[in-house]
């Protein structure tokens, strides 16, 4: 036996389809939003204690330095023991500093090599006493 549909039925499809003659516009007054975590609260304050920092750097430093400040440095051809102090201490008068760091590899400081692995230790440049 079929079904008839009454003027109500077709008014309730109607609605639910768009098709209401009384309304222009889909009522979305009874919808709502919101969010919520599913962290624990925490009294309202971010808990930063699992962050950790770290520097790093590219920068060559010699075992046993002990924070001094010591780099090393790879001899390169046509490189004087001048030169290798104007390129890191600014001064090329500095070159006895690094001549007296290498002293267990080099007996004459014109006498350096291509390949050598150099300490440069820190210096006093300013001559206040500290290492720059």
């Amino acid at each position: 036996m079929a079904h008839k549909q009454s003027d109500d039925d077709k008014s309730l499809l109607g609605s639910i389809f768009g098709r209401d003659k009384d309304r222009d516009k889909p009522d979305f007054s009874n919808v709502r939003g919101g969010s919520r975590s599913t962290e624990a609260s925490v009294g309202g304050k971010p808990d930063f204690s699992n962050v950790q920092s770290g520097v790093r750097s590219t920068e060559d430093i010699t075992g046993g330095s002990g924070g001094t400040g010591e780099r090393s440095y790879t001899v390169e051809s046509g490189d004087t023991l001048s030169h290798i102090a104007k390129a890191h201490y600014g001064k090329a008068g500095k070159w006895r500093a690094i001549f007296e760091a290498n002293r267990d590899q080099i007996d004459d400081p014109d006498r350096i090599f291509p390949g050598q692995v150099l300490k440069i230790p820190a210096v006093d440049l300013d001559g206040d006493g500290d290492l720059d």
